[in-house]
């Protein structure tokens, strides 16, 4: 059996709760084609720089088929894939992303129509979080996943995007089963990864049934959330089309609240592994915002991201990446990369000069970010106000399944008390 290369190792599920040393491996060939045809990148300028290269795409469609010697490489995703009709903003290249991102994003973001839409919802997030807390009250142990990094972004999320709360559950359990059925590593040709990909597959379909039935509602009855809006856009580019739409909304549901729980909870964990920190920041809770982006940077919410490929050969650190290969762009190492941080695995609330890669770069910069960064500098300051000696329970924690969304499935957390 071939030696694993680091990149191989770091997808492995026994190292998902520290891939950072097979990490710092994979910096020394900053640009490492692996045995599957897959180019990995893993350097902070080398993935810069290709975030804003147009011979990048992030369309699948436009990827030749692998050779049927290459391996699985980026056929892990293929099942899910297969379930969508149509591409989302993520999946798709100019002009077509252009348009559809345009037309989005003062449904999301607010400017230039309503330049408050995301801070007038301050408010409410702090009143969610605070809320959760007090459900605490009583308690000596609490799960920061289960009772506080997965209620408040979910909640929120639902609430913009004119999702039923109440549809909670249902829509849980496909993210969670279509999660759990991704994998890039030398596990995905196992029998229990590729038992999971038939109900991943089946659950994107009921998902996206979902997302379609919620759709036609709206269409019929205009309601609240981005949603009902982007449903009767009435837009000089024309609408989108169903298929577009149902992507596109599956994304929203999905990513405006995967990557928030996952950085709440990495937050939690990283403050109580860095008691120092901990304590920084409840006597300055100015810190609050340098703080979110230093712990976003030290345990990115999107470790990689997959569907990008050459569409020309591609010169860069001394490797050809050639026409039509997968390209791999490991955010999470990028992060760490000495090169451009210093002391990169040491937690600084006021580090300078912090441009990390948590929400990428280049066109597809994730529109997100600013209800992200609110949601989680709300729920990580009052988490550190008002949670009264904060113990782990166990170190390191269960982690998920997925590579790519890295988080942990639970943190237990000993507490004195919630104060007021």
């Amino acid at each position: 059996m071939a030696e694993e290369s680091p990149w191989q190792q770091a997808l492995r599920y026994a190292n998902r709760a520290n891939p950072y040393p097979f990490y710092e491996e994979l910096r020394k060939t900053p640009v490492a084609r692996q045995p599957d045809g897959t180019y990995v990148v893993s350097t902070y300028r080398e993935i810069v720089t290709l975030l804003h290269d147009p011979r990048v795409s992030s369309d699948p469609r436009k990827r030749p088929a692998p050779a049927p010697d290459e391996g699985l490489g980026d056929q892990a995703a293929e099942p899910i894939r297969e379930a969508l009709t149509e591409p989302n903003i993520i999946t798709c290249d100019p002009p077509e992303h252009d348009r559809d991102r345009q037309m989005m994003m003062p449904h999301f973001v607010g400017p230039p129509h309503a330049p408050h839409l995301i801070s007038d919802l301050e408010p409410d997030i702090r009143r969610l979080a605070d809320g959760l807390l007090d459900d605490m009250r009583g308690t000596t142990r609490i799960d920061a996943v289960d009772d506080f990094a997965y209620p408040l972004p979910v909640t929120v999320i639902c609430k913009v995007l004119g999702v039923p709360l109440e549809d909670e559950p249902r829509f849980h359990h496909w993210i969670e089963t279509a999660l759990d059925a991704l994998d890039f590593g030398p596990e995905a040709a196992s029998e229990e990864i590729q038992s999971r990909l038939a109900g991943a597959r089946q659950a994107v379909q009921d998902f996206g049934r979902f997302a379609a039935e919620l759709l036609d509602r709206y269409a019929h009855q205009p309601g609240p959330g981005m949603l009902s809006a982007l449903v009767n856009e009435d837009a000089t580019e024309g609408r989108m089309s169903k298929g577009v739409l149902v992507s596109n909304a599956l994304l929203l549901i999905f990513a405006g609240h995967e990557t928030t729980v996952n950085l709440i909870a990495h937050s939690v964990l990283t403050l109580l592994r860095h008691p120092e920190a901990l304590e920084k920041l409840r006597r300055h809770p100015e810190l609050i915002v340098p703080a979110v982006e230093e712990l976003l940077r030290f345990e990115s919410s999107v470790q990689f991201w997959h569907t990008r490929s050459a569409l020309e050969d591609i010169d860069i650190a001394g490797t050809t990446i050639p026409k039509g290969a997968p390209i791999f762009l490991v955010y999470g190492s990028a992060n760490r990369d000495p090169e451009r941080f210093t002391d990169p695995d040491e937690i600084d609330l006021e580090r300078r000069d912090n441009e990390h890669l948590g929400f990428s770069q280049g066109i597809h910069f994730c529109f997100g970010a600013p209800l992200a960064r609110l949601e989680v500098q709300a729920a990580v300051g009052e988490f550190v106000r008002r949670v009264e000696n904060p113990r782990l329970v166990e170190d390191p924690p269960p982690y998920r399944h997925n590579q790519i969304f890295r988080g942990p499935r639970h943190v237990l957390v000993d507490i004195d008390g919630i104060r007021d």
